[in-house]
Parts: structure tokens; sequence; C-alpha cells
């Protein structure tokens, strides 16, 4: 398997439902043939840098994941055909890859998310804190 990461836009005015209906056949394309999906990101609605088929707007999704040439190729075809996406873009990170490196990747993803929310938590557990002293 080859590690690659895809970026795709999506016409603005499908809906959240046809969003997440392309997202699920895509990943299915990859999980499909062997695949593994490490990061998936859904970054939302952007202001294009220019017209793309009267759009000036578009859904951007990116995904990162570890499959067969065969899965990628047919991602591609999928996304020719279909005249909701926008634009796509798939650039191959690494020539292979190894359950090990794909279980590393999963965990620094994890990882960078997981700060995040700790952030979050350590300033709510400040503010309980506070909010315990004064009162005490």
């Amino acid at each position: 398997m080859r590690h690659y990461e895809t970026t795709y836009i999506l016409r603005p005015n499908l809906g959240e439902d046809q969003f997440t209906e392309i997202i699920d056949r895509t990943n299915a394309i990859i999980t499909d043939d062997g695949g593994t999906i490490i990061n998936l990101d859904r970054w939302g609605m952007k202001r294009l840098a220019y017209e793309i088929r009267k759009e000036v707007q578009g859904y951007y999704v990116y995904i990162n994941y570890a499959a067969p040439a065969a899965a990628v190729d047919e991602l591609e075809r999928i996304f020719r055909i279909d005249d909701r996406v926008l634009r796509y873009l798939t650039i191959k990170l690494a020539d292979s890859i190894d359950a090990e490196q794909i279980a590393r990747e999963m965990e620094l993803v994890a990882a960078e998310a997981a700060p995040e929310e700790t952030e979050e938590e350590a300033g709510a557990a400040e503010e309980t804190a506070s909010t315990e002293e004064k009162t005490e």
C-alpha cells in the first residue's frame, strides 16, 4: 500500500446529507480495496480563489489514507464523473506504508486533536477551582 492525501471540493449548495453521502462513498472506495483511513477532516465551506464552474464557494474535505493504487484510480474516476465534485487533488506521500506506520500516523493525529480538548478542559477546571475558592 501507498500513503496518499486527497483534498476535494464539493458544490456548496448540496446540503449536509449529500456532503455526508459523498464522503461516505469516498471512504467506502478506499476501505473496500483494503485501504485504511488515517485522518478525515471536513474543512467546511470556504471561498474559492477563483470561480470554478460558476461557483465562488466550495465545501472542502481532506482525507489522509493508505491504499493500493487501484483504489486511487477508482476514486479519481468517480470524482471525474460526479458533477457535484468541483475539484480534487491527490498527492502520494510515500511509496509504501506498513501497519506500524499507519498506527503511528493515527496516534499522531489523535495527539494533535487531544491538546485542544485538554486545554479547554484545563480552562474549565481552573474556573471551577477559582469559583470554589471564592465561595469558601
